[in-house]
């Protein structure tokens, strides 16, 4: 039976409790290669110019994000332990990944790059055919991907972002599912898992 989107936690669920080998040389070298590419990029040298990005859509102060854009130099430096959040981030997507793999899952358009009106993202990757973002989250954060009541209050604008990878991937063949998107929010304190459907807004 092939995979489904739907059985994608179930699936890894099992695929935890197995001692049978999962990990192979070849997902542990690429879950290493993503890792250390996400990490480069954060903690490299920034040389790009800051532009307005599809991650950044959703409630965001517009004089806020017009400085961020216009004048970065203004800006108050990232705290350490925030810098280690999206470093966790970076590590918790890979491993979603990884994972879904491993778990037999087809994923493919890993990172690749998308534009809407000339704004422009990444995506994290389609899987089995459907747009899938990947989130780490508290435990209570979790409650709103559990309850599916994210939309009720969607602080970080995810919903947002999902709406802009799902457009930027409507004449993408590798897209098979153009109506709806997912977020795979795993708990970065417990481990827990929650799968969040989401009906595409054009």
């Amino acid at each position: 039976m092939t995979p489904r989107i739907q059985t994608l936690i179930p699936d890894i669920q099992e695929l935890l409790t197995r001692k049978n080998g999962w990990f192979t040389p070849e997902i542990a070298a690429e879950f290493c290669n993503v890792t250390s590419k996400s990490l480069q990029e954060q903690f490299g040298d920034r040389v790009r110019k800051p532009t307005l990005r599809l991650s950044q859509m959703g409630p965001r102060c517009p004089r806020a994000l017009w400085y961020s854009i216009r004048h970065p130099e203004l800006a108050e430096k990232m705290p350490p332990w925030a810098e280690n959040k999206f470093a966790f981030g970076h590590i918790i997507e890979a491993w979603a990944i990884a994972l879904s793999k491993a778990a037999g899952h087809e994923v493919v358009g890993e990172q690749d790059e998308l534009i809407v009106d000339g704004v422009y993202g990444h995506r994290d990757c389609v899987l089995d055919g459907c747009i899938l973002d990947v989130k780490s989250v508290t435990s209570r954060g979790l409650r709103k991907f559990e309850e599916g009541t994210l939309w009720k209050d969607d602080l970080f604008g995810y919903l947002e972002q999902l709406d802009g990878y799902i457009c930027g991937s409507l004449e993408d063949p590798l897209v098979r599912v153009k109506d709806k998107g997912y977020i795979l929010a795993i708990d970065k304190q417990l481990g827990h898992m929650a799968l969040y459907e989401h009906k595409y807004r054009e």
